[in-house]
């Protein structure tokens, strides 16, 4: 019998496989060492990462990408203390994860002891919940708690601590999980519609703006249906693109660059905003509203925050997708159909293209986003690291469908992308995925290549190589006409890449990129691709947007 049978620990391991947990990222310590004694004869899948920040990034993109908590876990002190970025990261992000760390005993925890730090009080600003189990009695509650809080809207990180002495003692004999009840989803106010309605009906130029919670909440044909009925245009945030598909007539591409960009101006023009699965962390709403005078109807789960710049005429808190058809069938209107799409999503496509034929080396960021889109399926995953590479992609990257261009803009972490890309293959094995990150954030966490190798998952990681933080240098350039400290040297990547057992590549030339990503998409291994980019562009694109002061229609 093991020494983890009929144990808290084990008790943990069941009420986890009771919630449908299929993997916990983590790494052991000497305090929690029977949890993962007890993982190992259960159903879940225990992977083993490098580094503790890793594996809650590796939790919440499978939490994002699944709608279910994803699960880190790791030892009390410094291990705990690790799992905390990715824990904000996904708290920031509305995304569902269950943090659960060791403790040192209830015996010592009184007193100053070794590794003994206050990680409830260190969790608790950055999850929706953060406690200490503190008897085993009460571990089919907590967890079941736990899960409930972090997966229903809005969506967060939970963290649990489990003392050592409590994760080793006897579980109670009558103590079992409790059911698991998933809530319904919820039908819109009638009197809130007819609201709304009359704001739809006294519109002139109405705009749709769709952010994350769209896309968590599955609302993608039911906003589709809405545009189309009413002959709206529709714009998403960086953080909810492919929910409404950008290849669609009335799409505007994303909005939250630095610059007052081609897509602001439909906003500039438009004197309602239907906000859907909108969230203020994604980005200021002063950019799209900046004399705070547009009527808002705000549709989401939950109530808006609180803004000048946001002040909602019209709030509709219930299933996103229902209040979409709900509101489209009622409105009775239907606006005029504009060139303004059309001639936004071209002044877009027309960057793309010359960034296609742009032959330089370094390559162009164009170039990049050209063939990375070429390379990808529409089904693909790409998780695009925070830079300025991810202002490129998230301005050109055309996205046809949701959660498939994952961009983190609620903490906008540098580093997450790579374990995550672990996280997301293993969310969706059918999907290939891509990682693209600068060369700072990609040394932060490279250390997973080990990890995604050894657990047979395959990932491609397309590193944009300019020798600095590039994104600093730029708003250094923009705001004090220089830039100082953020330059530094690499490492052989292909050498490096190829020292873990990856496979590494070298970009030479601006025509190479295409077939080594296709090569590399089409192995079943994990390659890491070293390409130099030309990020002087970067100046050149925010004086080009910044001429743009006259609305386009």
């Amino acid at each position: 019998m093991s020494s983890s049978e009929g144990t808290v620990a084990e008790l943990v391991v069941r009420c986890l496989e009771n919630e449908g947990v299929r993997f916990v990222f983590g790494i052991p310590g000497e305090e929690n060492i029977h949890l993962v004694d007890a993982l190992s004869r259960s159903s879940i899948r225990y992977v083993l990462v490098r580094h503790e920040q890793a594996a809650s990034f590796m939790a919440e993109v499978y939490g994002r990408l699944t709608g279910r908590a994803g699960v880190c876990s790791s030892t009390l002190g410094p291990g705990a203390i690790n799992l905390l970025l990715g824990v904000a990261d996904a708290t920031t992000n509305s995304t569902p994860v269950v943090a659960l760390s060791a403790q040192v005993s209830t015996t010592r925890m009184f007193k100053e002891s070794h590794q003994g730090v206050d990680l409830v009080s260190m969790f608790a600003p950055v999850t929706k919940w953060s406690e200490l189990v503190v008897t085993p009695v009460a571990v089919p509650e907590m967890l079941r708690k736990a899960f409930k809080l972090a997966e229903t809207e809005r969506p967060g990180a939970v963290f649990l601590a489990v003392p050592e002495d409590v994760e080793k003692s006897p579980a109670p004999q009558d103590a079992q999980p409790l059911d698991v009840n998933r809530p319904r989803p919820d039908e819109p106010s009638e009197l809130q519609l007819e609201r709304a309605v009359a704001v739809l009906r006294e519109a002139e130029r109405p705009i749709v703006l769709a952010g994350h919670g769209a896309a968590r909440a599955g609302a993608g044909e039911s906003l589709v249906r809405f545009a189309e009925r009413l002959g709206v245009p529709v714009a998403t945030t960086f953080h909810g693109k492919g929910v409404f598909p950008d290849d669609h007539p009335q799409a505007l591409g994303a909005v939250g660059f630095m610059r007052h960009d081609y897509v602001n101006f439909g906003f500039d023009l438009a004197d309602v905003v239907v906000a859907v699965g909108y969230e203020l962390q994604e980005f200021d709403p002063v950019r799209i509203n900046p004399a705070g005078d547009k009527r808002i109807i705000h549709v989401h789960r939950f109530p808006a925050e609180v803004d000048r710049h946001y002040v909602v005429d019209v709030g509709l808190q219930a299933d996103i997708g229902r209040t979409l058809d709900a509101l489209g069938e009622r409105a009775s209107v239907h606006f005029a159909s504009s060139e303004e799409p059309q001639r936004i999503r071209a002044l877009l496509a027309d960057e793309l293209e010359a960034g296609r034929a742009d032959d330089r080396f370094p390559l162009s960021p164009a170039r990049v986003v050209a063939d990375t889109r070429t390379a990808m399926g529409r089904d693909d995953i790409v998780l695009v690291d925070t830079g300025a590479l991810k202002m490129w992609m998230a301005r050109l990257y055309p996205t046809y469908a949701p959660n498939t261009c994952l961009i983190s803009n609620g903490l906008s972490t540098m580093a997450w992308s790579l374990p995550g890309a672990i996280g997301a293959k293993l969310a969706r094995p059918d999907a290939r995925v891509l990682v693209a990150t600068g060369d700072g954030g990609f040394l932060m966490n490279s250390q997973e290549i080990e990890t995604a190798l050894r657990e047979r998952v395959p990932v491609v990681v397309l590193v944009w190589v300019d020798d600095e933080y590039g994104l600093i240098t730029w708003k250094m350039d923009l705001e004090l006409g220089h830039s100082t400290d953020t330059g530094f040297t690499n490492p052989d990547f292909v050498a490096y890449a190829e020292s873990f057992g990856a496979k590494g590549y070298r970009i030479e030339a601006a025509d190479q990129l295409l077939p080594v990503l296709q090569a590399a998409l089409a192995d079943d291994t994990v390659s890491v691709i070293a390409c130099p980019v030309d990020y002087s562009a970067n100046l050149e694109l925010t004086s080009s947007l910044g001429e743009l002061d006259e609305p386009l229609a």
